[in-house]
């Protein structure tokens, strides 16, 4: 689950991270009440108007304004909130800009020499231990300085049996070139944001710019962060920042419907019992000569209100050319299964495509003789290459 800016920066400020203040604001006037409290306590002379999405480089876009004074800090926000953000992270449709954060201007005259780093908390799944990721290059494009100047990247790898050691947050420090109070602060920030990645179950922590300040302060003037769906359950604090506005709303209806699902760019629906059938489904889908359209697993209760919104959350993909249902009956019967196909195919009226269903283990062959005694129009297989044939004949067709 992502988040916004705002919603993370609260976050890492609850473990003693700092980090840039700002108000969150959804409307200009909103906006300038913002900027005048913010610029108040903060004994700063401007503000930054950052538009809240869940997609990086919105300064690229425009979606990140520097405003002098309350006159201009209306007259930025009422240009950003409302807008259809167009960054190198959204689609060429973009998004449209809700609500926006007015933050305190760390980059007043008279800071420098200010400094600014990239800093980045993510586990390495091949070897099962997390990764501080960090550079002198911050405020950039990462993948960039990757692929032109890998040397200036570095990685700490940490043992989640061990944890975060004191040496290696000096030795973050150190390969960033500071010194003095600003050494201090680093090896600080960086044991704070471990914790706070570590605790709150997250999967990426991504701050860009990691700010030293003209005084050595260290601080996150960015922060992108995204949680373990998994863990969710354990946060439900944090579940309740989700924004629904930021995301696909035939994820939202999916969610809500207890479903697995996961949109893809194919031609054939895929619906599951499963994760692991799931993938080998969309496996001999390829191999048929289709492109699976989905991931959609409905668990084991595949009843008839389950299917059914399952096929209708199929249908809305109008690419979807054919469906191909591959249920395994372990727990769950398959002339159950087969059943509850009949009964929301009828209570849809109809189905646009074909739809192809292999069902095996407990009473398959019982199910495949309900469904073609339904007299609906569905194709019924047993074994995976026959389904596999019956979706490369209705693709082609």
């Amino acid at each position: 689950m992502n988040i916004h800016e705002y919603q993370g920066k609260s976050i890492l400020k609850s473990f003693g991270v700092a980090v840039q203040e700002g108000i969150v604001a959804e409307t200009p006037e909103q906006a300038v009440e913002a900027a005048k409290k913010v610029m108040e306590t903060h004994k700063c002379d401007g503000v930054v108007i950052k538009a809240q999405i869940h997609a990086g480089g919105r300064g690229k876009g425009g979606g990140v304004k520097f405003a002098p004074n309350l006159e201009k800090a209306k007259e930025v926000a009422t240009n950003i909130i409302g807008m259809q953000l167009i960054t190198p992270q959204t689609s060429k449709e973009g998004k449209k800009v809700h609500k926006v954060l007015v933050a305190q201007d760390v980059y007043y005259p008279g800071a420098s020499p200010t400094k600014e780093f990239y800093m980045s908390i993510l586990l390495n799944r091949t070897t099962g231990k997390n990764i501080i990721m960090y550079s002198t290059e911050g405020g950039m494009d990462i993948e960039h300085v990757a692929e032109t100047t890998p040397h200036l990247i570095w990685k700490e790898e940490i043992d989640p049996k061990v944890g975060l050691r004191d040496f290696q947050c000096r030795k973050v420090a150190f390969n960033l070139g500071l010194s003095g109070n600003a050494f201090k602060e680093m090896t600080k920030f960086v044991a704070s944001l471990y914790n706070a990645y570590v605790s709150i179950d997250a999967s990426l922590f991504e701050i860009n710019p990691v700010l030293k300040t003209s005084d050595d302060k260290i601080i996150a003037v960015d922060a992108k962060v995204t949680l373990d769906d998994n863990a969710l359950y354990r946060h439900k604090d944090i579940e309740a920042m989700r924004d629904e506005l930021e995301e696909n709303p035939i994820d939202v209806e999916a969610r809500k419907a207890e479903l697995n699902y996961v949109k893809l760019d194919g031609n054939v629906g895929c619906m599951v019992n499963g994760a692991g059938l799931a993938m080998a489904t969309m496996d001999i889908i390829k191999l048929s000569g289709g492109d699976p359209a989905n991931f959609l697993d409905v668990g084991g209760t595949a009843n008839a209100e389950r299917v059914e919104k399952a096929f209708r959350i199929i249908l809305k993909d109008k690419n979807v050319k054919a469906i191909l249902v591959n249920i395994f009956g372990g727990i769950v019967r398959c002339d159950r299964v087969a059943q509850g196909i009949v009964d929301a195919y009828k209570n849809m009226g109809s189905i646009p495509v074909p739809i192809i269903v292999r069902l095996q283990g407990t009473n398959a062959e019982e199910a495949k003789k309900l469904i073609e005694a339904s007299g609906l129009k569905v194709y019924s297989a047993i074994l995976l290459q026959e389904a596999a044939d019956l979706v490369k004949k209705v693709i082609n067709n």
